[in-house]
Order: structure tokens, then C-alpha cells, then sequence
């Protein structure tokens, strides 16, 4: 009832989960690639994050190893800056660029960066409604509660919106690492072809999450406005 019924939209959600696919799939390729390539300088991922950090008066963000693998993240709350025992302990090419790309995080929040404030701001709400909004959605066609179904519409608009604005603090922070990686002396200008083929290929795992929300809120919000025809 809500997957079928449009053969537009089922053929636009398909080409999406193939690109959601083979952007998860090159990210692992090239961080396997590169991540058995070391960088000229020696510095551990966490070692390149700190040069980063210090060097532009950030000393007091903690940085912390974590669990799992592509799990590093900076956390605007609490200053800190997460980053997985791949890239922590690594002193490849991979390990740096990643963790170049989350200090660039950091320096967006020292900047007080616009979209990054949006993001954490909407991130309580974008983590309930993308579990609940499509469930009070479902529940509101079925039991013919127009009201209830618009507003599991509302919250999963949240989602969407969080998928777009985390466009642009993705690039402005890999844009970031990319200069500053070399500008501070972390890497060669010739080794920046593997920070570049590792953090564009991320950047295209946001591009798919983005269009498949914004299509996903676009299929709600028809299947409601049709049943009123």
C-alpha cells in the first residue's frame, strides 16, 4: 500500500538503495585501500586530530578512542572528539584524513558554523521522529486518523531536513581537513589523492541518505494529500 501503487516512485527508491549501496561499499574500498598505505610523517589519526585541535587554540577538546569501525564522530556537547581504534592507532593515509575530517568539526564549532548549531539543535527531534513519525504515519492511514498520519508526516519532515543540512557541514569539514592536513605539515600535497578518494566517497553516503528522506517525505505526503482527492 505505501511501497506500491507508483511505479515512479518505486524505480526513484531502487536507483536510491543502489546508490546507498555503492556509496557504502566505495567508502569501505577506499578506506581499506588507504588504510594500508602509511603517511611520510608517522602521525597516528589521533596524533594528526591533536596537531589540528592545538594548533588552533582547541587544546581543551578531549579526543577519545572508541569502538567499531568508521564510528568517529565530534561531539559539540561535550567538546570531544571520538574517533575509532582503526583511525586512532593508524598512521595511514585513511586514519588522518578521517581524523583531520572530524577536527574539522571541532573548528566549525569554535567558528560557531551555522549549520553544524542547526544539526545539534534538531538532533533530539530528528532521533525521535525517525522512529516514530513513520510508525504514527502507518498508524494514521490504517485506522483513517488523517491528523495523526500528518503528524508522523511533521516529524519525519525533521529528518529530511537534518539529511540536508548535514550536506553542507560534511563538505565545509572535509573541505577543512583537506587544507589543513597539508597547510600544518600532516601530509605531502601527493598523498592527498587517498584523503580525497576516502572523504568524497563519505560525502556521497550523505548525498543518498539526503535524497532518499526527501523523496520518502515527498511519498507520505502524496499518499495523504491523494486520499483527499
Amino acid at each position: 500500500m505505501y511501497y506500491g501503487g507508483d511505479p515512479l516512485f518505486m524505480i526513484v527508491a531502487l536507483l536510491l538503495l543502489v546508490l546507498s549501496i555503492v556509496a557504502q561499499r566505495r567508502v569501505q574500498s577506499a578506506f581499506n585501500k588507504y588504510s594500508k598505505v602509511p603517511n611520510s610523517t608517522g602521525l597516528t589519526g589521533a596524533q594528526a586530530a591533536a596537531r589540528i585541535l592545538d594548533g588552533h587554540g582547541l587544546s581543551n577538546v578531549e579526543i577519545e578512542r572508541v569502538q567499531g569501525q568508521l564510528t568517529d564522530h565530534y561531539d559539540p556537547r561535550s567538546k570531544t572528539l571520538r574517533l575509532s581504534a582503526p583511525v586512532y592507532d593508524s598512521q595511514s593515509i585513511a586514519a588522518v584524513g578521517i581524523a583531520a575530517h572530524e577536527a574539522g568539526h571541532a573548528l566549525q564549532d569554535q567558528a560557531r558554523y551555522p549549520a553544524l548549531a542547526l544539526r545539534s539543535v534538531m538532533v533530539p527531534t530528528v532521533q525521535f521522529g525517525s522512529k516514530l513519525g513513520p510508525i504514527l504515519f502507518i498508524i494514521g492511514i490504517l485506522i483513517g486518523l488523517t491528523p495523526l498520519a500528518w503528524l508522523g508526516v511533521i516529524l519525519f519532515a525533521a529528518v529530511a531536513v537534518f539529511s540536508l543540512v548535514t550536506l553542507p557541514v560534511e563538505f565545509n569539514a572535509s573541505a577543512r581537513a583537506k587544507q589543513l592536513l597539508v597547510a600544518d605539515g600532516i601530509l605531502a600535497p601527493q598523498e592527498m589523492g587517498g584523503v580525497n578518494k576516502v572523504l568524497n566517497a563519505a560525502a556521497w553516503t550523505y548525498v543518498a541518505a539526503a535524497l532518499s528522506a526527501v523523496v520518502w517525505l515527498l511519498r507520505y505526503i502524496s499518499i495523504l494529500t491523494g486520499r483527499r482527492r
